[in-house]
Parts: C-alpha cells; sequence; structure tokens
C-alpha cells in the first residue's frame, strides 16, 4: 500500500494534522467533481490512548473506528461524555458481539451469515438496527477476510431475513502494495460491485457507501468514488505495531 511522508509530522499536533488530512480531502474530493461533504472522514483509533483521540474530538472529529472489541470499549467508556460515534472496522467474532453492541453505532466489516444472524438476535432483543456495510474482498488475496465479489448478490439476498441490519454499502482493503495502479483496481472493482447491487436488489437506492482508502491511499480511493476513508496513522502517527498485525496478510485468517 502507498506510503505517504506527512506520516511522519503527524506523531505532532493531532489537531493540525486532522486540519491537513481534512484539507487532502477536500482536494482530493474537488479535483474528482465531486463535494468534498460526500466523504466521511473516519479515524482509526487502534493502539492510540484516549487523551490523544479526547484531541481529535475536541478539534471537531466525531465519527472513531476500532478494529478490536475490548480496546474500543474501553475508548468509548473513556470517553463517553463525548458525542462520537464509532465504526468497527476489523473482523468482528459471534462472540465478541454483545460486547460490541455496547459502543458501535455501525458495524463495516459485516462477511458472513453466522456474523449477521448473531447481531440480528441481539438487535431484536434490544430493539434497534444497525447500519452495516458488507465486507468484499477485492483483492483476491486468500488470506484477507471478506467476501469474493461473485458472492456478494447472493449474500445480500440472504441478509433481507434480518430486519435489524440496515445495509448501507461495502467496506474492502486496497492491496498492500507501493502499486498505485494495483490499489485502485481494487477499488475500482468495489464501485462496480456496488453499482451492480444497486441495479439488482430491491431498495438498492439505499447501498451508497464506499468505505476504501487509508493513510497512504485516501486519496486515491476518493478519486474512484469512496464515500468513507479510515485515516489513521496520517492523525495520530505511526503505529508501534504494523498493519499486519490489524489486517492479516499471512497465514490463515480466523473466522
Amino acid at each position: 500500500m502507498p506510503s505517504h511522508p506527512d506520516l511522519q509530522g503527524a506523531i505532532g499536533s493531532v489537531a493540525a494534522s486532522l486540519a491537513a488530512v481534512r484539507a487532502r480531502i477536500t482536494r482530493a474530493a474537488e479535483q474528482s467533481g465531486r463535494s468534498p461533504d460526500a466523504v466521511r472522514l473516519v479515524l482509526a483509533t487502534k493502539t492510540v490512548p484516549p487523551e490523544r483521540i479526547l484531541e481529535a474530538v475536541e478539534a471537531g472529529q466525531v465519527h472513531l473506528a476500532e478494529n478490536r472489541v475490548q480496546e474500543g470499549r474501553a475508548k468509548a467508556v473513556a470517553l463517553a461524555d463525548r458525542p462520537i460515534r464509532w465504526s468497527m472496522i476489523g473482523h468482528l467474532q459471534t462472540n465478541k458481539v454483545k460486547d460490541a453492541l455496547r459502543f458501535v453505532d455501525e458495524v463495516q466489516s459485516l462477511d458472513r451469515l453466522t456474523l449477521a444472524k448473531t447481531l440480528d438476535g441481539y438487535l431484536q432483543r434490544l430493539g434497534r438496527p444497525l447500519d452495516v456495510l458488507v465486507q468484499v474482498n477485492t483483492s483476491g488475496e486468500a488470506t484477507k477476510y471478506g467476501l469474493p465479489p461473485h458472492d456478494v448478490l447472493p449474500f445480500l439476498r440472504e441478509l433481507r431475513a434480518f430486519a435489524s441490519l440496515r445495509i448501507r454499502g461495502f467496506m474492502t482493503l486496497g492491496r498492500f502494495t507501493p502499486d498505485v495502479d494495483e490499489v485502485r483496481r481494487c477499488f475500482r472493482l468495489l464501485r462496480t460491485v456496488r453499482d451492480a447491487a444497486r441495479e439488482a436488489m430491491p431498495c438498492g437506492e439505499a447501498l451508497q457507501e464506499l468505505s476504501m482508502g487509508m493513510s497512504g491511499d485516501f486519496e486515491a480511493a476518493i478519486a474512484e468514488g469512496a464515500t468513507i476513508v479510515r485515516v489513521g496513522q496520517a492523525v495520530f502517527g505511526r503505529r508501534p505495531l504494523p498493519d499486519s498485525y490489524f489486517w492479516p496478510t499471512t497465514g490463515t485468517p480466523h473466522r
């Protein structure tokens, strides 16, 4: 995945780095003939302590995202008095669903029916709906989570059985490579999947979201139609653990 030289500078003022990222989003959107308001910035807060997250919140950031339920819930408790909307962007195990629903407003990593059934069961008892995105594996890497593109339409048809789930669109991870064209191919494929689903599914107009692009490639994602970008290191600085710790690229993903 392409890197960006601004990452090193992000370890200073969170507010300044956040403003710089917002400016880059604006430029990328305008260069693509789109309104900057059409792109939602979600800050990935994995490994970031609550006091540093608070700097972003005080600078006006509302949308935050976590990869791991335990870490996310602890931060949500610490920041409970703030107007935050939390998303789950990491692989969600069914035995973590109950705890996840204590703080998340959105799940961007729905990729299997067992998870959909578990989410819906808890949501029915809670009496509330949940916005979800279907995760699609656009890179073709067997070690990544997400549905193959050809399985998306059958999966969406099965999801109609789960009334508590509001399907809003799709999420993907671009291939981890410095080849920008290869990364953009992943993003274009997700847009193609979304457009096909909107035509094929009843109420397909609700399938608007494309969550794609992170710190190293969010401008390319915006050029390809991203409506949500998930940025962490460009705002908070480099993490002590590599991306592979959170997004496995070797071995077999644990389902």
